[in-house]
């Protein structure tokens, strides 16, 4: 078995130490995470197990013969050859074992069949010729082609000369390498950030395929969950093995943090009052002794540290304007680049306090349609009507890039935020990795990826009632992941957006937009339910359909949005069940679901507030029963508890009452 193993590793850059006595074994057949906080040295820690940089000390002990391959974050350009070749060059290391055996060949005719020699070149060509074999060296052609459209590219790209391609996609050419290589142990730093859903649903089931181990560093919780078994955390530069899936790992370190964090408070708690009394007795002859003692017990104390990403910080967006009930109204919308149809006829209504969740293979026009309604691009067909009183705000990497000048981060937001918000600027930027002297960096020196983030937090500064949003996540760890999403949850206004982080997918969308080569089809639910739908129809797994779901539909741009309101147009007007609707019949058998889906709604709270209400008397009356001056009284029991068990009696009524609307409800929202 393959291993690479290191022991006490220990590593320092200046003061500051990023690995204390490290140790860590990566076997064929390991599938394992690195986490970590942004900053914590996660990256530093996977160039060490790649031999690109030497730790100060420390012991690494690598099987005979084991590979390792390695992707780091970014960085990689590729020049001067065709795709096809480029992706070619994976296998030169196959290409040595040949030229080797080749050699090897040469030497046996030279030499007698019975020596020992002769038996030694034998064994040496039999390993060689083995390698090659398991390498698929010889299918390469069938490899390349498979892995490359696995990431995205097309039959076409194969001949495309690699300079044409984009940063994101220099990416996928080197992820592409790296998994033609075949290694035995792979170092994958961030290598979801330039793929879409597909490839990432892709990439998830060729490394559970992978035979040999792997080392991955990631902010899609998701992928993590599908694809490992284990999770190291770098911490304060100690690393600690957790086993499970990434989801695992997190319930176990919220249970550990909190009672880090509950022993931080108390020690801090602690120090302050030691130095107040320090302060208070500093210059009293008579405590002098007591002083002292206090000023030594402070310099020998071990002090609980926290890092940045473990202060939960929390934020919120400007209260929306008030708008009206219809945000926006698609009819026959359509985009032409120049004979290429980028958008087909497509017809939608989305309401106020909507969550519309876009997906859709690359090139099926999801940015181009984000950029109409943004109003960036207005050139196209049919109409697009903003209701009353919609003030829109935008978001997408091609904005971020245009950030520049000579004014620092802080400068730039305290110009644009409104008063309120200044006070929490700091606590913002924490949120979105611009911590310490980072906030005092210049536009004109910021990454791409800190300008993206800077141009995502500047649109949280104005008060929009739409937000549209081409991958806001990019960029950004789990942590300020979550704090997006919380905020983006708590939104009262309406949302549309692009991504490819499948867990802020499922938790923040509440409708579904499928666009296959620009023919729209609208699913009633989030994420998660269009992967079932999708797969109830073509017969897959949820876990298999987004990277074939794109494939699944025909038909024509009226007719896909008809065919999934087929249900909910059946129980609106008792006749459309199995049909295709026209556009008129869609728009008023969606008039009347949802009517009645805020009649529901409307049901559904007034039922929860009788309940919240019953459930205060409930509690008030217990603890009625819990007084002496009752408990002790016959007569006053009695009358409580009868007040209590009718109040019990009208919970249980409220709950089946509030069960059925909510079913009914669900029923109504799915269609």
């Amino acid at each position: 078995m393959a291993f690479v193993q290191f022991t006490r590793v220990s590593l320092a850059f200046g003061d500051r130490d990023i690995l204390k006595d490290v140790s860590l074994n990566l076997a064929s057949g390991s599938r394992a995470a690195l986490a970590g906080s942004n900053g914590s040295g996660k990256s530093t820690l996977m160039k060490v197990i790649a031999c690109q940089i030497r730790p100060d000390s420390g012991d690494r002990a690598v099987q005979r013969g084991c590979r390792l391959s390695y992707l780091p974050q970014s960085g990689i350009v590729h020049t001067g050859r065709t795709l096809r070749e480029e992706a070619e060059t994976a296998y030169t290391s196959i290409q040595e074992l040949i030229s080797r055996m080749e050699a090897l060949g040469s030497q046996l005719e030279q030499t007698k069949s019975d020596t020992k020699q002769t038996a030694q070149l034998l064994e040496e060509y039999h390993r060689l010729h083995e390698a090659v074999e398991s390498s698929g060296y010889y299918q390469r052609t069938q490899r390349i082609a498979m892995v490359l459209t696995g990431l995205g590219f097309s039959e076409s790209d194969l001949d495309r000369p690699v300079d044409e391609f984009s940063g994101g996609w220099q990416m996928r050419i080197a992820l592409a390498k790296v998994l033609l290589e075949a290694p035995d142990i792979l170092l994958l730093d961030e290598p979801t950030n330039y793929l879409d859903i597909e490839a990432r649903t892709w990439l998830e089931q060729w490394l559970l395929d992978f035979k040999g181990g792997y080392l991955l560093v990631s902010h899609d919780r998701y992928f993590l969950d599908v694809t490992v078994n284990e999770v190291y955390e770098l911490f304060q530069g100690n690393l600690k093995r957790y086993a499970g899936n990434y989801s695992n790992y997190e319930r176990i370190r919220k249970v550990e943090l909190e009672g880090l964090l509950a022993r931080y408070e108390a020690q801090q708690e602690e120090i302050a009052k030691t130095e107040d009394f320090i302060r208070r007795f500093r210059y009293n002859a008579s405590k002098a002794a007591m002083v002292q003692d206090r000023v030594k017990r402070l310099e020998k104390l071990e002090r609980i540290e926290i890092p940045e990403s473990l202060k939960k910080i929390h934020f919120s967006f400007p209260p929306p304007p008030h708008s009206g009930r219809l945000v926006l109204t698609l009819q026959g919308l359509g985009k032409k680049y120049g004979s290429r149809q980028a958008l087909y006829g497509v017809d939608l209504v989305v309401e106020a306090g909507e969550k519309l969740l876009v997906v859709g293979r690359n090139g099926a026009g999801k940015s181009t349609l984000l950029r109409i309604l943004a109003g960036i691009d207005p050139d196209y067909e049919g109409s697009l009507t903003l209701g009353t009183g919609v003030a829109v705000g935008y978001f997408s990497q091609d904005v971020a890039e245009t950030m520049t000048g000579s004014q620092s981060v802080l400068e730039t937001l305290e110009a644009e935020a409104p008063l309120e918000l200044i006070p929490k600027l700091r606590d913002m930027l924490g949120a979105f990795l611009f911590r310490g002297d980072d906030v005092y960096k210049a536009l004109s020196v910021l990454s791409g990826g800190e300008k993206s983030r800077l141009a995502l937090l500047r649109l949280l500064l104005h008060p929009v009632n739409l937000l549209i949003l081409d991958e806001p996540t990019n960029h950004l760890d789990l942590h300020s992941k979550d704090v997006l999403l919380d905020a983006l949850k708590a939104y009262p206004g309406t949302v549309v957006f692009v991504s490819h982080d499948r867990s802020f997918m499922e938790a923040l969308s509440t409708k579904t937009l499928e666009l296959n080569q620009g023919r729209p089809r609208l699913f009633y639910g989030n994420y998660a339910y269009y992967l079932e739908r999708i797969a109830s129809e073509t017969g897959t797994s949820a876990a298999e359909s987004p990277g074939r779901a794109a494939n699944t539909v025909s038909q024509g741009p009226a007719a896909s949005i008809a065919a999934s309101l087929a249900t909910a147009a059946s129980s609106g007007n008792g006749s459309a069940a199995g049909q295709t609707l026209s556009a008129a019949d869609y728009r008023e058998a969606e008039k009347k679901r949802q009517a009645q889906i805020r009649r529901l709604e409307r049901q559904e709270a007034e039922l929860l507030a009788s309940l919240e209400e019953a459930e205060a008397e409930k509690t008030r009356l217990e603890s009625e029963l819990a007084k002496p001056e009752v408990y002790s009284d016959g007569t006053k029991v009695r009358v409580v508890q009868a007040q209590l068990d009718a109040i019990l009696g009208q919970i249980d009524e409220l709950t089946t009452q509030w069960e059925q609307i909510a079913q009914e409800l669900d029923t109504v929202r799915q269609g």
